[in-house]
């Protein structure tokens, strides 16, 4: 009886296991994968050399558990293979050197011959005064190990490589030519040639740290977050712009334009007693609920005292500004921030979702010139809130109109608000307010942490385009999603052969702005991830638990973000929230 009970409670124990590995996959990824996606799974699986692995992997869902260490964010991780072993390994994947030519700065001046005909034959436009105006304000969390990149710089060292095997191209990769790489059959990937594991100097670019923060005024705390009450216009005197906002402006293209949602016999600027009868309406009409009626346009922000000026907030490393028209006065302008490693979260000490190369944007949709809302980008989805809902700060315009018109004349003296959002430590999610910020799993579990660290302006260095999106083919996948290890084996066998980076045409779409005539516009037109692929079971950096892998493949680049979206969210469903208290609100699950 005393070996029966025993025999029980370990098949009981066994059996739990089992089912807790096969239920929290389920959970975390709720869609059962595809035919491909089993493909995919079963090849990542066989890349492991150990059969008790393999076994683990398919049936339990713990994958590679030999190579789980705590992942420093700072301190190099030693290798497990000999030096030796280590160096013919290094040296097989520089299959590339890159010369210091071939950096962003240095190509200010100059463009390829493609490009330049391209630019010079359109006519160039100016960044509009009121994105500039609006621009974020960027809070990098305080204890942060990996800051703002240079795109440029970044691809120095990289190889591009397909499946595993480097494509050695016969000249440097550069900003300029990243588009050639067309050319290559099959799904070319920007891989680092360090292993990012040893903490090269370049994955944490140190130099794109900006001025830290100092607050004067109230040593670091929101205004507005301490009187709630400031998120809502006073009952009794609403305030009102001189422009209506009667129209769909949160649901437009080119192909549907703007609609009129207004009593057409109401004029555009009517007497103050008419724009407050209009901003009560606004207020009452607005409710919570998840339909269409939440995206309707909120009275626009109080008059509420703010901080005063701080550090310039400069960073060596440029913010991509690209402005799409969408028609009918709609204008939405994307701010890009890039980092070359993003370092992913931890679940009770094991860390998932490492990538080379990081991707992250903020959208603001202008109505005619004035600002209705925004689109913060969050792991795979995202959030919107109405401008009225954003954290504002005061801060000194001067610098800014010099940083984008240095010709122009001097400047006055011009405060201005703005809007302020945070990017969480590691991964470098948006978002609209400090603290924590749970995902995926209950209880803050797997959260991201934001607060009031460095302050970021990224109008004081960045390169500006304009990009029609009528007339570029649509992204293969605009919604890259999770992607894994290609399983196509009609790969090029001459693994030695040199492929030259073709001069293709230059695609259109994209044009520089004004203030940058000579940026190079073919690093937006590649169609590859800008890190290093799914790393396979068999590689000593990799494991997976539970469905969640230690490391991902990196993302690809800026048009993949649904550029000429309808909404403002980059999902077709979109809540645009009417208060921080909103976002605060918001579950792990949403």
């Amino acid at each position: 009886m005393y070996h029966l009970r025993r025999s029980a409670i370990a098949v009981a124990v066994i059996a739990t296991v089992a089912f807790i590995t096969w239920f929290v996959p389920k959970v975390l990824v709720p869609n059962p994968p595809s035919p491909e996606d089993q493909a995919r799974d079963r090849a990542w699986v066989d890349t492991s050399p150990f059969w008790l692995d393999r076994q683990a992997c398919r049936w339990f869902s713990v994958c590679g558990i030999h190579h789980m260490r705590w992942d420093d964010p700072v301190e190099p991780r030693a290798p497990l293979v000999p030096d030796a072993e280590r160096g013919e390994l290094e040296l097989k994947r520089r299959a590339l050197t890159l010369s210091s030519s071939s950096h962003w700065e240095d190509l200010r001046g100059a463009r390829q011959a493609s490009a330049a005909g391209t630019a010079s034959d359109s006519i160039l436009h100016d960044v509009p005064d009121y994105v500039l105006r609006n621009a974020p304000l960027v809070h990098l969390y305080s204890g942060e190990s990996f800051w703002p990149a240079d795109i440029g710089e970044h691809v120095q060292h990289m190889t591009p490589y397909v499946k595993d095997t480097p494509v050695n191209t016969t000249e440097p990769l550069s900003l300029a030519n990243l588009y050639g790489l067309a050319a290559v059959p099959g799904m070319v990937y920007l891989t680092s040639k360090e292993n990012v594991e040893l903490r090269p100097g370049w994955l944490s670019s140190q130099v794109g740290k900006p001025s830290p923060f100092h607050d004067v005024d109230d040593g670091g705390r929101d205004s507005r977050a301490a009187n709630p009450a400031a998120d809502q216009p006073p009952p009794n005197e609403p305030q009102m712009t001189s422009y209506s906002e009667g129209t769909t402006w949160f649901d437009v293209d080119r192909d549907h334009p703007l609609l009129r949602i207004t009593d057409p016999r109401e004029r555009l600027f009517a007497p103050a007693d008419m724009q407050a009868k209009r901003a009560r309406r606004a207020v009452l009409s607005h409710d919570d609920d998840d339909d269409d009626d939440a995206q309707k346009p909120l009275p626009p922000p109080p008059t509420t005292p703010g901080h005063k000026p701080d550090a310039s907030g400069y960073s060596a490393a440029p913010a991509i500004l690209v402005l799409v028209d969408k028609g009918s006065g709609i204008l939405d302008a994307f701010w890009f921030f890039f980092y070359s490693y993003n370092l992913g979260q931890t679940v009770l000490n094991m860390r998932f979702g490492n990538h080379v190369g990081d991707w992250e944007h903020c959208m603001v949709r202008f109505e005619h010139g004035v600002p209705r809302a925004m689109f913060l980008s969050e792991h795979e989805g995202g959030q919107a809130y109405a401008w009225s809902a954003l954290e504002k700060k005061r801060v000194n315009y001067t610098a800014v109109a010099e940083a984008n018109n240095p010709r122009g004349p001097q400047p006055a003296t011009e405060i201005i608000e703005r809007p302020v959002i945070y990017s969480a430590v590691g991964s470098h999610a948006m978002y609209a307010f400090a603290g924590p910020h749970a995902y995926v799993l209950p209880f803050q579990m797997l959260k991201d942490d934001t607060d009031r660290g460095p302050l970021w302006d990224p109008a004081l260095n960045n390169y500006a385009y304009f990009y029609d999106y009528t007339d570029a083919p649509p992204p293969d996948d605009e919604d890259e999603g999770n992607m894994h290890t290609d399983i196509d084996d009609n790969n090029n066998d001459d693994d030695n052969e040199l492929v030259t980076i073709l001069d293709l045409p230059q695609p259109t779409s994209l044009t520089p702005a004004s203030k940058n005539p000579h940026a190079p516009t073919s690093w937006f037109h590649f169609d590859g991830p800008w890190g290093d692929e799914l790393y396979g079971l068999g590689d000593e950096r990799q494991w997976r638990l539970f469905g969640q892998y230690h490391y991902v493949t990196g993302p690809m680049g800026p048009k993949f973000k649904r550029l000429g979206r309808e909404k403002v969210c980059q999902k077709d469903k979109c809540r645009i929230l009417g208060s921080i208290e909103e976002g605060r609100k918001g579950s792990w699950h949403d």
